[in-house]
């Protein structure tokens, strides 16, 4: 185990956006119990702070692995199609459409009930996104498109924080 390994290695896991959950958990915990500092209490400063190193790559690769969203960013990056956000914001027009569509739908919701109906929409597109991107890294090699469904559920995660705000201020 290296502290340069990406997450996957890391972690013992094959490098596939489908994952068990269950997986990604128990081996964090294994790891944790191997690296966390205070295993290293009497081993002085220098073994303490080696240890906390580890244990911060440990938690930040957990922190990639666990979310669908993340791990396929980062399989898009070490696959060579990072996602570069500030560069390219190019969208496929239909999906602008349906952003836009999305947006007045959310200005003219009158209440709660379609707010709400709303994010059961947008929840029910993301969780196709997530199905495509898998089948787009794990099956058919396909990381560039992978990548431009990945800025989409990007862009799909932001807008459902929009729809959380606006249910918060709803009282919901």
């Amino acid at each position: 185990m290296k502290l340069d390994d990406d997450d996957f290695n890391l972690f013992g896991l094959p490098q596939r956006q489908a994952q068990a959950h269950a997986d990604i958990e128990r081996r964090w915990k294994e790891l944790q119990a191997q690296v966390h500092p205070d295993k290293f209490a009497t081993e002085g400063g220098a073994a303490q702070r080696i240890a906390m190193q580890w244990a911060v790559r440990v938690n930040e690769a957990h922190q990639r692995l666990r979310d669908p969203l993340k791990r396929a960013a980062y399989l898009c990056e070490l696959r060579g199609a990072p996602l570069r956000l500030n560069e390219n914001t190019r969208m496929p027009t239909a999906f602008l459409m349906e952003q836009m569509a999305w947006r007045e739908a959310l200005d003219e919701a009158a209440g709660a009930a379609a707010v709400q109906a709303l994010d059961a929409q947008l929840a029910q597109r993301e969780g196709k996104l997530l199905d495509d991107v898998q089948q787009l890294l794990d099956e058919q090699g396909r990381t560039e498109a992978a990548a431009e469904q990945v800025r989409a559920l990007m862009f799909i995660a932001k807008f459902r924080s929009d729809i959380d705000r606006r249910l918060d201020a709803l009282g919901q």
